[in-house]
């Protein structure tokens, strides 16, 4: 199998860290490929041009995280990477949708100042902060703990997204249990490995 991905790609790098973490990543050739560049290896593989994109030993090409979890958890013989518990999936779902908010906040800050639209600025800025807050709860109370499933793996994935390359926001400021939690999980080897490039965001 061949694992197409981008360094700074935080999606991508929950499929990276699940390899690691389910010792699948012996089975994948990992390909940097650039995105966003019509001269992209991946184009060939993915013409939607998005990573993560995973090339199976018959050719089929599976995209998007959610997609290629669930498919790596037929391979493996460990603990299952999406929870079957309804109260781990909806956490999975809050990162996730953390994450979601999180890039669009981000790409929305890459365009020229001139170009940028303030209301959106807000809106996603005002919906990190919500969702931050309500996490700083959720883990304070047990979530977010246990099986190192696809939830603290998203989580993670979601607050070293910002730890390096959108560090406008200062997420950490009045959240020590979330600070305390990610700091746990960026400690692990599958997540030392996979750390992402700093950009000027």
């Amino acid at each position: 199998m061949k694992l197409f991905y981008v360094p700074g790609s935080p999606y991508a790098r929950m499929v990276r860290v699940a390899l690691l973490e389910t010792g699948l990543m012996a089975r994948v050739t990992p390909v940097e490929v650039t995105l966003r560049d019509p001269a992209s290896a991946l184009l060939p593989f993915n013409p939607v041009g998005r990573v993560p994109s995973l090339e199976l030993d018959d050719g089929t090409v599976l995209s998007e995280s959610l997609l290629i979890l669930p498919f790596l958890d037929r391979l493996h013989d460990g603990a299952r990477l999406i929870p079957a518990d309804p109260a781990r999936l909806a956490a999975l779902g809050t990162a996730i949708g953390f994450l979601d908010g999180i890039a669009v906040w981000n790409r929305a800050l890459r365009i020229p100042v001139a170009d940028q639209h303030p209301a959106i600025l807000a809106l996603e800025a005002q919906r990190a902060n919500r969702v931050a807050d309500r996490l700083e709860q959720a883990v304070a109370g047990g979530a977010y703990a246990g099986a190192f499933d696809a939830s603290l793996i998203a989580l993670g994935c979601a607050l070293g997204y910002c730890a390096r390359r959108h560090t406008v926001w200062q997420w950490r400021d009045g959240r020590p249990v979330l600070s305390a939690w990610f700091d746990r999980v960026a400690a692990r080897p599958s997540f030392q490995a996979t750390i992402p490039p700093p950009s000027g965001i």
